[in-house]
């Protein structure tokens, strides 16, 4: 009898999509595939599959084995990254990254591949990966005095540094590197920075920290920055001193100057208006011929003041602002570093960033002493 439904019967659909691709083997190669007893496997494309399936098997393995062999670190409050390409290496892997603003997830993912999740007063700690160093460049913010007295994660609480404290106090790192403005020490009569060291201590870390200059690694710029270390308490580390750098050798802002870069010239009225209203001295002009080191790069730099500023000697109309690869040069980044977003955010991101050989130097130096620990790969 015809038509009815037949239990069984009609084309079978497979549950797997499957593509189709040519792949191009020697005749030895095939030989040699055609001639493997693989239980299950009896035509060349199960043996191709099975093949392949156990290949990607052993890749991932190999893949996790390399990554249990490396330091794995996190990177909060971003920025474009800065901490990251002074600590990153061979040996390291980095499994998470923080950063708010917009554009300079823009800078970050042009760098590295990833964007960094957003507002770290957002994410739980229990959503952050499991690692053994934590990096931030936390935005320094007064505390609480009356939280003081009840505790120092009160007392930091509304704070960006308790973000920092809850994730150290929940995954434990080995050890943590922080960076900040000379004004930490200062604010609140230092009260701020005693509640910061004191946490740090509170949750189990044997703290360091100095103020470290960029000019003494390598860079043509003062740029003071109060760096903190910590390592945890059982791996023993009672001493540690951080990397002073060679301020004896210290290089010249005129070696890092560019030949007339087009663009960054500063109108012959805003000088004339502006910035040379008062013979005072003011604001730093140099050229290529200038041996010293200048000042401080700020985030403000685009607004061209002429009290903070470092100009430069030449261009169409006889002084310009730093142009994109001088200020790559003057934060430490190499010169092929990408920078995607526009000539005021570019400013603001350098401005706002690390000396990056100054963090090279002291995370070295954290490496170094970490390897020469006993129980540094024993559990919390």
């Amino acid at each position: 009898m015809r038509g009815g439904y037949r239990k069984g019967a009609g084309r079978k659909l497979s549950q797997v999509s499957k593509v189709s691709k040519n792949i191009y083997l020697s005749e030895d190669l095939y030989k040699k595939i055609c001639n493997l007893d693989i239980k299950d496997c009896n035509s060349f494309n199960k043996k191709i599959t099975y093949l392949v399936n156990t290949g990607i098997k052993i890749e991932n393995g190999r893949n996790v084995t390399m990554m249990e062999n490396k330091l794995r670190f996190i990177d909060l409050f971003a920025g474009i990254g800065g901490i990251r390409k002074g600590f990153e290496d061979e040996n390291t892997v980095a499994v998470f990254s923080s950063e708010w603003d917009k554009f300079a997830q823009q800078t970050y993912e042009a760098n590295y591949g990833e964007i960094p999740t957003g507002d770290i007063t957002q994410i739980k700690e229990c959503d952050i990966p499991t690692h053994d160093v934590l990096l931030a460049g936390f935005p320094c913010q007064p505390f609480s005095m009356i939280g003081k007295r009840e505790g120092f994660e009160h007392a930091t609480q509304g704070t960006l540094f308790f973000d920092v404290l809850r994730i150290i106090n929940y995954h434990r790192p080995k050890m943590f590197l922080l960076e900040n403005v000379q004004g930490l020490l200062t604010i609140q009569n230092g009260e701020t920075f005693n509640i910061i060291k004191n946490s740090l201590n509170d949750a189990g870390y044997n703290v360091f920290h100095d103020v470290l200059d960029a000019q003494n690694y390598g860079l043509p710029q003062v740029r003071k920055r109060v760096v903190i270390v910590g390592f945890r308490n059982d791996l023993g580390i009672k001493n540690f001193s951080l990397p002073q750098g060679d301020s004896s050798n210290k290089k010249p802002v005129g070696e890092i100057l560019e030949d007339n870069p087009e663009g960054y010239s500063i109108s012959k009225h805003l000088q004339e208006s502006y910035l040379f209203k008062k013979d005072d001295g003011k604001p730093q002009l140099i050229d290529k011929s200038s041996k010293i080191q200048v000042k401080t790069l700020v985030a403000s730099y685009h607004k061209i003041q002429r009290l903070t500023g470092t100009f430069v000697k030449s261009g169409e109309t006889g002084v310009r602002l730093f142009s994109e690869i001088e200020c790559k040069r003057l934060m430490g980044f190499p010169d092929d570093f990408i920078v995607p977003v526009s000539r005021t955010q570019m400013y603001r991101q350098f401005g706002n960033s690390v000396a990056v050989p100054m963090m090279k130097a002291v995370a070295d130096e954290m490496k170094l002493i970490l390897s020469k620990t006993k129980n540094v790969l024993e559990p919390v």
